[in-house]
């Protein structure tokens, strides 16, 4: 009897330990926080790094880590569609960007692997579509470039005369450092407010029936990124997967913060000089000058710090038009605090002029 009970106690302990379970190692990736300095983390390491305002670009999956530039374009010396283009903006709307940004930043979060992440998605999806659906136009099409997380990038297609491509960002998660996966971020200037500035500026494009009967002579895109705050997740599998279809991407323009004033300063366009192209950066400068009352004034904001950088690393030329000078922007991000009541709507409106004018502008050109 001894032996029987001492053999199913030995039996017992070798059960309790068989079904202990096993210690889950965090997921590791590989990010570059600038040329030649590769490091590898945990997401919660990422989150750090965010917190001391440190930009990166998550590589993990991305070909050949490192910026090129394979990819060369001319751009025009002057704007020449300024007929067309200042008929369109008087039909931009302020209440549709506030209207917009209201539902989009009422999500809990849009962090990139969340179940709002994915239903703001879902909901900006039906707002590209429904805007297309309004237009009448038969070259347009909406689509969704799925990842292997939850939020889906969203790419809208304006079919013109060749494949040669311009293309207008804008990232769609939103992240609180605090709590990423399910803290609250509305996140309404970041990016909510490049989201709703493009958002527009595409609706009224549509307006236009040299661009929805096709004359344009280069392809138009609309881009709204997932995962931006992870890494320029979303934009750096996009622009991979061009680079690897040999899309012709002759420019890219971005649109990560257009929202925030900071008390005290005079209203400016910030024109970043940094990882963008300076071709690009130069005629952008133009299209401002000629489509908003704003000036302009030059500003960087060091290696991965948006979604262009993933177009200038897959060899594509990119620009970013922002908000204010880097030093000025809105120090509400990646909070609970990035409410719409913080939100500058005027200011968010010359934005979407300027997406309008560079969009139209260069979708005319000989690029």
């Amino acid at each position: 009897m001894r032996s029987v009970i001492a053999l199913t106690a030995l039996l017992g302990l070798s059960n309790a330990a068989a079904i202990q379970p096993r210690k889950v190692e965090p997921e590791l990736f590989k990010i570059e926080l600038g040329p030649g300095d590769v490091r590898t983390v945990t997401e919660e390491e990422k989150w750090a790094l965010k917190a001391e305002h440190k930009h990166f670009i998550d590589v993990t999956n991305l070909d050949e880590p490192g910026f090129s530039l394979q990819f060369l374009a001319s751009f025009p010396g002057a704007v020449a569609q300024t007929t067309a283009v200042k008929a369109l903006i008087p039909k931009l709307s302020q209440t549709n960007l506030r209207s917009a940004l209201t539902t989009f930043s009422n999500f809990q979060n849009r962090y990139y692997t969340s179940t709002y992440g994915q239903q703001s998605a879902e909901w900006l999806f039906g707002q590209v579509q429904s805007i297309i659906t309004a237009s009448g136009a038969k070259n347009v099409k909406v689509q969704k470039f799925t990842h292997s997380f939850r939020q889906p990038s969203i790419i809208a297609t304006i079919t013109g005369k060749s494949e040669s491509t311009v293309v207008v960002g804008a990232h769609q998660d939103s992240v609180n450092l605090q709590n990423p996966s399910a803290g609250r971020a509305p996140g309404a200037d970041d990016d909510g407010s490049g989201t709703v500035t493009i958002l527009e500026a595409f609706r009224v494009l549509l307006t236009d029936s040299r661009i929805t009967s096709g004359q344009a002579a280069n392809t138009i895109e609309f881009h709204w990124y997932a995962g931006e705050e992870a890494g320029l997740l979303g934009s750096g599998a996009v622009f991979q997967q061009y680079k690897r279809d040999g899309r012709q991407v002759k420019a890219m323009l971005n649109q990560d913060m257009t929202g925030y004033v900071k008390p005290g300063t005079k209203e400016v366009v910030g024109i970043l000089t940094d990882n963008v192209d300076a071709g690009l950066t130069a005629f952008l400068k133009k299209v401002v000058a000629a489509y908003s009352s704003l000036p302009t004034v030059d500003s960087k904001c060091g290696y991965g710090c948006s979604d262009h950088a993933s177009a200038t690393r897959a060899g594509f030329p990119s620009a970013m038009a922002f908000e204010s000078t880097f030093d000025d922007s809105s120090p509400l991000i990646h909070s609970a605090q990035d409410t719409i009541d913080t939100v500058n709507f005027p200011h968010v409106l010359e934005f979407s002029k300027i997406v309008l004018g560079f969009a139209y502008e260069l979708g005319f050109a000989t690029l």
